[in-house]
């Protein structure tokens, strides 16, 4: 009951937060809600042990094609939007070929290599991409109304409530996934690589797997994106973008579901109010830097553990029973 309640009362905090924020304090929200999908969906390749640096280049990729398929082609904006996810999960499947062929420190190489060339081929083309200055003028979310109220899509607003449902249900679906037992077999192929497979465990398999169903999320989160700024560009996942995720990553935690996304709002709780209102934004990377080294180096288990350890459950001693004299 006390889960319920808990729930309820967040679900309530969420629904009422946008009206208590300014304009500007509302994109910033939207954009949470945004990265919170992206570095959900990045802990779910390191299930497996893999820690990727294209990542964000694979949002991009969810981006542009979203982009493109509604721009270009006239498809309806909320199916484009799933075809950039699936595109962008398709070309995971193809990088694993050379990808997985690596492992650890090679394959993190690998794929920033492999996310540099797909950047450097958006720059080089302007036919279909747009050059260096990339796509602009991408059509927007198509407004709708339930009842009487209307949902304006340019206003941050409506776009919180849309995106947030989005990425409510993207959440429980990767919950569910790594509760199922394809998600113990990621868990086992990261732990026990060898006994996984002496098992009959296909470890490049299920490494493409978790590596595609990643992808396609974080796809998804470009093409939310796209269609709210309305402009993309070659350096909108550049290898500071990634960083900024590895940082959320590792400050939060990844043992547990919610580390990731507790780093990813905890951090930009301190940029948006704290180095911002101190005009300190533009040293945001060296902040970043300086904060994952001390959480490395002092909370190696991120700020997860500290969630964990105010919520432990403190064991009620038993009463000793009175000794007879």
């Amino acid at each position: 009951m006390p889960r319920i309640l808990f729930f309820a009362l967040g679900l309530i905090g969420l629904v009422a937060l946008p009206h208590a924020l300014s304009f500007s304090q509302q994109e910033i929200l939207v954009f949470l809600v945004i990265n919170v999908l992206l570095v959900a969906s990045y802990r779910l390749l390191t299930l497996t042990g893999e820690w990727s640096l294209g990542h964000v280049v694979i949002m991009g990729v969810g981006a542009y094609a979203s982009a493109l398929f509604s721009k270009n082609l006239g498809i309806y904006v909320p199916f484009a939007m799933l075809l950039g996810g699936m595109t962008s999960a398709l070309l995971a499947v193809l990088l694993s070929f050379p990808l997985f062929r690596m492992k650890g420190f090679y394959f993190l190489i690998g794929s920033f290599a492999a996310g540099e060339i797909i950047r450097l081929l958006w720059k080089r083309f302007r036919d279909p991409f747009g050059g260096a200055k990339g796509i602009k003028g991408i059509e927007p979310m198509p407004d709708f109304s339930i009842g009487v109220y209307e949902f304006d899509f340019f206003e941050p607003i409506s776009y919180y409530y849309m995106s947030g449902a989005v990425v409510v249900f993207c959440l429980w679906i990767l919950w569910r996934i790594e509760r199922s037992p394809v998600g113990l077999t990621f868990h086992a192929v990261h732990w026990q690589d060898k006994l996984a497979e002496a098992s009959g465990v296909n470890l490049r398999a299920y490494r493409t797997l978790a590596f595609s169903i990643a992808s396609g999320f974080a796809g998804l989160s470009g093409a939310l994106l796209a269609h709210y700024v309305g402009t993309i560009n070659p350096n909108s996942f550049d290898v500071e973008v990634m960083v900024f995720v590895l940082t959320w990553a590792i400050v939060g935690g990844t043992a547990t579901f919610y580390g990731p996304i507790l780093g990813c709002v905890v951090l930009t709780i301190l940029n948006e109010i704290v180095l911002r209102e101190l005009g300190f934004e533009q040293m945001r990377p060296l902040i970043y830097g300086a904060i994952m080294i001390l959480s490395i180096l002092f909370m190696p288990k991120g700020l997860e553990s500290i969630v964990q350890r105010l919520t432990r459950r403190t064991p009620v001693a038993a009463p000793r029973e009175k000794v007879a004299e």
